[in-house]
C-alpha cells in the first residue's frame, strides 16, 4: 500500500534545485486538474521541496514561461526537468533538452517515467478500482484463461516508445499473475485498441479489461476506453506512485541527467524519426495544435532504476 508520508530520499535545502514536472498539455479541463492534484502530493511528499509546472503546448503556464519565472526568481538556482509522459520519444529526447540547453540556470532532464515497477503498481490500481476481480481470478484458474488486458497508450512514431509500452504490459501481465496484456494505441502506432481486443478475443480471452495508460484524462484516453467491452480503467492520474515516481526520477536526475547518458546515444535515431515527422509535431513551444497530433503525450525510458523494485521504493 502506498503511503503519502514525505518521501525519505533527501531533505531540500535552500538550495536545491527546483522540480519542474513538464506535462504534455491538453483541451481537457480535467487534465490540468489532474496534474495540479498530482503536484499537490508530490509536495506533500517532499516538504520544502519548489514543485513548479510547465506545459509543452495546449495549457499554461508552458514550459517557457515556468522556466522564465525560475530565472527571475532565483537566478543562481539550479532546476530539474521531470517529464510527466510514459516513454521515450520526441519530446523527452529533443523538446526537453533544447529547453535545458537555452536556459541561463543550470537545468538537469530527468528520464521519463516508464517503464518502472510504480507505473506497474499504479496500473494495477486501478484495474481493481474499476472492478478487476483480483482474488476471484487469484483463486480461479479457469477464469484466468478467459481473462485479458489491453494496455491503452497513446502511440508514437518512435519504435523506442513502443518497445517501452510493450514493457511496461509485460510487467503489468507479470503483476496480474500471468493473465495476457497486449499493448495498444490511439494514434501512430499498430495495434489500435479493438485490433488488440480481437486479438485477445481470437485467443479465447473474452473477459478483457482495459487498461489506461495515459497521465491524465484527454481525448486518446476517453476514446481509447470507448472500446472497452467490460471494465476500463482510469487513467494514472494523482496516484501516489506517480508522485513517488516523480520524485524519483528527479533524485536520479541529480546523480546522472537523462540528457547526459542517452541523448548522444540515441541523436542518429532520433534525427531520422524527427526528418519524418510532420511539422506541426517538430514545434518545441509553438501555437496550440489538435489534441489529435499529441501522440507523443506518452514518453519513457528504460534505466537501471526500472528492476528497483516499489516496494523498496516506497516502504522506507
Amino acid at each position: 500500500m502506498f503511503s503519502d508520508r514525505p518521501a525519505p530520499a533527501a531533505v531540500p535545502g535552500p538550495g536545491a534545485p527546483s522540480l519542474v514536472v513538464v506535462a504534455h498539455g491538453s483541451r481537457d479541463p480535467r487534465a490540468l486538474r489532474t496534474v495540479t492534484a498530482l503536484l499537490d502530493r508530490v509536495r506533500a511528499l517532499r516538504p520544502g521541496l519548489d514543485v513548479r509546472l510547465g506545459h509543452i503546448e495546449l495549457n499554461e503556464p508552458l514550459l517557457t514561461d515556468t522556466l522564465a519565472t525560475l530565472e527571475a526568481d532565483a537566478p543562481d538556482g539550479a532546476a530539474v526537468l521531470v517529464p510527466l509522459l510514459l516513454s521515450r520519444g520526441y519530446h523527452v529526447k529533443q523538446d526537453l533538452p533544447a529547453a535545458a540547453s537555452v536556459s541561463r540556470r543550470v537545468t538537469l532532464v530527468a528520464a521519463p517515467l516508464g517503464p518502472h515497477p510504480l507505473l506497474t503498481e499504479a496500473l494495477h490500481d486501478r484495474l481493481a478500482e474499476a472492478g478487476w476481480p483480483v482474488d476471484a481470478l487469484a483463486a480461479d484458474p479457469a477464469a484466468r484463461r478467459t481473462a485479458g488486458v489491453v494496455l491503452a497508450a497513446a502511440g508514437s512514431r518512435d519504435p523506442q516508445s513502443a518497445e517501452d509500452t510493450r514493457r511496461t504490459a509485460a510487467l503489468l501481465g507479470e503483476r496480474l499473475g500471468g493473465v495476457p496484456v497486449l499493448p495498444a494505441y490511439a494514434s501512430a502506432a499498430s495495434p489500435t485498441v479493438p485490433e488488440a481486443l480481437r486479438a485477445l478475443a481470437a485467443r479465447g480471452r473474452h473477459r478483457t479489461a482495459i487498461a489506461s495508460y495515459f497521465t491524465a484524462p484527454g481525448y486518446f484516453a476517453t476514446r481509447s476506453t470507448a472500446h472497452a467491452p467490460w471494465i476500463a480503467a482510469a487513467p494514472l492520474g494523482a496516484h501516489p506512485a506517480m508522485a513517488r515516481l516523480l520524485l524519483h526520477r528527479y533524485d536520479e536526475a541529480l546523480v546522472k541527467p537523462y540528457a547526459a547518458h542517452a541523448q548522444a546515444a540515441h541523436a542518429e535515431a532520433v534525427h531520422a524519426f524527427a526528418a519524418h515527422e510532420p511539422n506541426e509535431q517538430r514545434r518545441t513551444y509553438g501555437p496550440p495544435v489538435p489534441d489529435t497530433l499529441a501522440a507523443a503525450s506518452s514518453l519513457p525510458f528504460t534505466s537501471a532504476s526500472a528492476s528497483t523494485s516499489a516496494h523498496h521504493l516506497t516502504s522506507a
